[in-house]
């Protein structure tokens, strides 16, 4: 209605009205029509530089639920950065997968394996063996992103393979803080309008020269068009590392840091603060407090005013060199002060995780982060991270987030020491076996009964527990 009316006007007047009418149409609904001539000859320029090796993952990940290990199949983006197959996909995409499927942009399918992951900046490298030479990307650099700079982010959003969108740089270095299981400590984040849905995890974020200068990674849930992406940058030193050693080796020494702002509204402070010293970390052993300031880590002086400059001095210290003694130089209470320690390397903040049919629970590895959120003075045992409902296990009333300590009075330091005695006392057949186990604060024995249970009864719970 309101179209007809605009045309029944402009009818009344020159024809130079219907130029003016079609100008604004074309501005206000053509879409990329209203991009230059030469700007959208740089996009498919780019656009067809990088879509030859891009991939469409089909991993089949591996998850432990109800104390239960299952398998299920997801989807997710990623691309080639050699000939000779070596491709880049987020952690939490092809990470834990028991197997990955490949679609090249051929049509291709071939199986990859997966190089090595590394959670803390959420890459994994994957390598598919084939006598072809492979199409490959270039990276370009992150460092130099400016806000409003056109991207393109390409991948295969919520499975639709060989999808592109066409955005801006919102802001180059968003800092995002430490979300749900996708944790960054080493990095901000390039956020962009660009489209980016579940399915393009995985795919790069190009620049308009055709250049990969992000991975795309993150959405902000329950926003339109506010999607995160690896700084290449960051990305790349993964990269090299997974490739040369299979994973990425960092220092540890047990601080957690916050902010110079959170504590003090004078602009000209400088250091930032320890907020947390973890036990048994060398930081403790050294005499580190909460509250003490950090100015210098060796000569290098480090200094935090606002959240986004946190990652930047974590980085400081992942970068030390693993096993060297290093000076830190504090400010306590006005005084300074100079401690020495030992770096040690910083291991998985999740364990692997185990399934112990027979007894129909799952079991991760005890790291030092759940140690310490565990309030534990030492790392030692395994913890319970599922109890099949009607299973041996529940019925003896092990729950999942118990800290099994030992098993018939021998310690269980690792989730290797207690595979191998459950392997023991299955292949032998023990009837009775007797956990000692942490719940909470206190300590209780639990006393598992191995026969058998009625099957009935375990499959009736089974169902109940999945309806």
């Amino acid at each position: 209605m309101l179209a007809s009316r605009i045309v029944s006007f402009l009818r009344q007047w020159r024809p130079a009205a219907w130029t003016f009418y079609l100008t604004i149409s074309l501005v206000t609904f053509g879409g990329c029509a209203t991009l230059g001539s030469d700007t959208q000859s740089s996009v498919l320029a780019a656009k067809n530089r990088v879509a030859p090796a891009m991939v469409h993952i089909r991993p089949v990940k591996e998850v432990f639920i109800a104390g239960q290990r299952r398998e299920i199949p997801t989807i997710g983006s990623g691309f080639i950065i050699s000939r000779d197959g070596y491709m880049v996909t987020n952690e939490h995409v092809a990470g834990d997968s028991s197997v990955v499927w490949c679609v090249l942009s051929d049509n291709t399918e071939i199986e990859a394996r997966v190089v090595g992951a590394d959670p803390d900046t959420d890459i994994a490298v994957l390598k598919v063996e084939t006598d072809a030479l492979l199409p490959h990307v270039t990276f370009g650099r992150s460092d130099t992103l400016e806000s409003g700079q056109m991207v393109m982010a390409l991948g295969s959003p919520h499975g639709l393979a060989r999808s592109v969108s066409l955005g801006i740089i919102s802001v180059p270095d968003r800092y995002l803080g430490d979300i749900g299981v996708m944790a960054a400590p080493y990095n901000n984040w390039i956020q962009t309008d660009a489209a980016i849905n579940p399915g393009n995890s995985g795919g790069p974020l190009i620049n308009l020269r055709g250049e990969v200068v992000g991975v795309n990674s993150r959405v902000l849930s329950g926003a339109e068009n506010v999607g995160f992406a690896i700084p290449i940058d960051i990305a790349r030193e993964a990269i090299e590392a997974i490739i040369e050693e299979g994973r990425v080796r960092r220092s540890w020494l047990g601080l957690q840091f916050q902010e110079m702002a959170a504590r003090t509204d004078d602009p000209s402070a400088r250091g930032v603060v320890i907020a947390d010293v973890s036990p048994l970390s060398p930081a403790q052993e050294a005499g580190v407090r909460p509250g003490d300031l950090l100015l210098q880590i060796n000569e290098k002086v480090v200094d935090a005013r606002f959240e986004e400059d946190l990652p930047y001095v974590r980085k400081a210290v992942a970068d030390l060199p693993i096993g060297e003694t290093v000076a830190l130089h504090l400010m306590r209470g006005g005084e300074p002060v100079e401690v020495t320690l030992q770096t040690e390397e910083k291991v998985a903040t999740k364990g692997g995780q185990v399934e112990f049919s027979a007894w129909g629970f799952t079991a991760a590895e005890m790291t030092p982060e759940l140690a310490r959120r565990a309030q534990m003075t030492e790392r030692t045992g395994v913890l319970v991270s599922g109890s099949m409902p009607g299973g041996i296990a529940a019925q003896a009333g092990l729950d999942q987030g118990d800290i099994i300590l030992k098993m018939d009075d021998m310690p269980m330091h690792t989730l290797a020491e207690f595979s191998h005695a459950y392997q023991q006392r299955v292949e032998s057949q023990q009837r009775l076996v007797m956990l000692f186990v942490r719940r909470g604060a206190v300590t209780r024995f639990v006393l598992l009964d191995t026969k058998t249970p009625d099957t009935d009864t375990l499959e009736k719970e089974t169902l109940d527990y999945v309806d």
